[in-house]
């Protein structure tokens, strides 16, 4: 079993301290806002996640990816609790790169590959596009 600590330090912030031993802040008062709340840690974890997975199986498809952005937009249930229920994923690639083994890593990700996408499945209609754009010489 895996185990997260999180300890309040002070007003809405508290920090973490993941399963690895790393430490993330958190500011769950979106007036203050000195760092992500939770609900935006599951939009970047999504995003890292998709992401990893990107990565790993465009190399392995012996793509030449030289950047990635990832960007994921949701809403949010309007009454408690306020679960995601729409979210938006897109990719923003970069290199030379077949769009068909892209589609192929995309589809990987979101059906297979992605815990994150999996466990937000269940809560929210999730749209995936992505775009690629050529290297620079």
């Amino acid at each position: 079993m895996q185990t997260a600590s999180i300890k309040w330090i002070g007003d809405q912030q508290f920090l973490g301290i993941s399963p690895s031993g790393h430490a993330m802040a958190m500011d769950a008062d979106s007036k203050s806002s000195k760092a992500p709340n939770p609900m935006e840690m599951l939009l970047i974890a999504l995003g890292g996640c998709t992401a990893s997975d990107m990565v790993t199986i465009l190399e392995k498809k012996r793509q030449k990816l030289v950047s990635l952005e990832v960007q994921c937009s949701g809403e949010r249930a309007a009454e408690p609790p306020r679960v995601w229920v729409k979210l938006d994923v897109v990719f923003r690639l970069t290199g030379a790169l077949d769009e068909q083994a892209v589609k192929h890593a995309l589809e990987l990700t979101k059906e297979k590959y992605c815990s994150v996408a999996a466990m937000l499945n269940k809560t929210a209609e999730i749209s995936w596009r992505f775009g690629i754009h050529p290297s620079q010489p």
